[in-house]
């Protein structure tokens, strides 16, 4: 069905995802999103159930955070990876203890659904893509929408996102404080048939409907990496800073975990997640995968690209800012440009997440020769 939040007045669609990508009013948005005034339709992703008594073991033996034990409405984020350790899934989960849900971004509930059936064996569980039917509302704490959102009575389960503090068993690589600190955000999972009603929160001014670029600046700016945004084909966990939510450094073994533990102890990730502070004089954003250059070698013909852009939005408070993968070689304090689709070079410098250094938290000495 199609998304009830695009009949909502002011509604600007995201053409590739039939959601609301802003209101008329991407700015006031944002803010009213960060005081917890809006929501955000998210019903472009997916959601997959997973019944039966052996869930969560089953869930935990394959991906890289603890979830024996979760309680009834704990949440959770995991990884799921390729046996060489690179992320192929992103998983939300919470418990309501007769069934886990699953919440992914968009076009990945269907190949994680499939992987999870084939790998089922003679294991007590029961795997469903119901994206078909139920769908994710997004809001903040602090404000008026997510109570208005649970005092609907209708929400099947709620993810509380664990972004705002490094998690136990994880590790956080960003010195000081991380700008993901007090992030405090939920995802209400709701019937596809209610979500009229929720839609209808807005229309009787309960809260306020914020879209698709309201929550990519929130997320931007409290350095919160996403498979839409962020992954690619060579993605691993160390080079955004997810062992801080997403990885039990100490659980059992899992697929991919001998890199997680190799990088983590031994090496470094080879790519680092930073932000960007873009000069605005020109006005323009760089589109996602934008390269990024050394300062004054975008124009030779030879200079190699030393990162990419992963997103890109222009904050209410903050200006233009982006996320970027940067090579782990880039000085953290090396002034950057990058060059738009219609040719403008945009100069930027680095807000560091990763640092250079990052991983290598094992001190193995060398054994002496005979």
């Amino acid at each position: 069905m199609p998304d009830p939040f695009l009949n909502l007045p002011g509604a600007v669609a995201d053409e590739a995802f039939g959601v609301p990508l802003h209101f008329g009013s991407p700015l006031s948005e944002q803010r009213a999103l960060a005081e917890g005034d809006a929501i955000v339709s998210l019903s472009h992703r997916g959601v997959i159930a997973v019944s039966g008594p052996d869930r969560l073991n089953w869930l935990d033996s394959m991906t890289s955070q603890r979830l024996l034990g979760l309680s009834v409405g704990d949440s959770a984020e995991t990884l799921l990876l390729d046996p060489n350790g690179r992320i192929e899934h992103a998983i939300r989960i919470t418990d309501d203890g007769e069934r886990a849900w699953l919440l992914v971004d968009e076009g990945e509930a269907e190949s994680l659904t499939a992987f999870l059936l084939r790998m089922r064996f003679a294991l007590r569980v029961e795997v469903t893509d119901v994206s078909d039917s139920f769908t994710a509302v997004f809001a903040c704490g602090g404000g008026t929408a997510l109570p208005a959102l649970v005092s609907l009575g209708l929400a099947v389960a709620e993810w509380r996102d664990p972004w705002g503090e490094a998690q136990p068993g994880g590790a956080q690589y960003a010195r000081g404080e991380h700008a993901g600190t007090g992030w405090v955000a939920s995802q209400l999972v709701f019937s596809r048939a209610d979500l009229p009603k929720v839609a209808g929160l807005v229309a009787s001014g309960v809260a306020r409907a914020a879209g698709l670029g309201a929550l990519d600046a929130l997320e931007v700016r409290a350095w919160r990496p996403s498979v839409h945004g962020e992954v690619d084909d060579r993605a691993i966990p160390h080079e955004f800073d997810w062992l801080r939510t997403a990885v039990h450094l100490n659980k059992g073994c899992y697929r991919g975990q001998e890199t997680v533990a190799k990088v983590h102890n031994l090496g470094h990730p080879p790519r680092r997640l930073a932000m960007l502070h873009l000069d605005g004089s020109g006005g323009e954003l760089p589109e996602a995968s934008a390269l990024v250059y050394l300062a004054g070698e975008s124009g030779s013909a030879d200079a190699r690209p030393v990162g990419r852009i992963t997103r890109a939005a222009l904050h209410y408070e903050w200006g233009g800012i982006a996320l970027a993968l940067l090579k782990r070689s880039v000085a953290e304090d090396a002034p950057l440009e990058v060059r738009t689709a219609s040719g403008e070079i945009i100069a930027v410098t680095q807000e560091t997440i990763v640092p250079a250094d990052a991983g290598r938290t094992r001190d193995v000495p060398r054994l002496k020769r005979l």
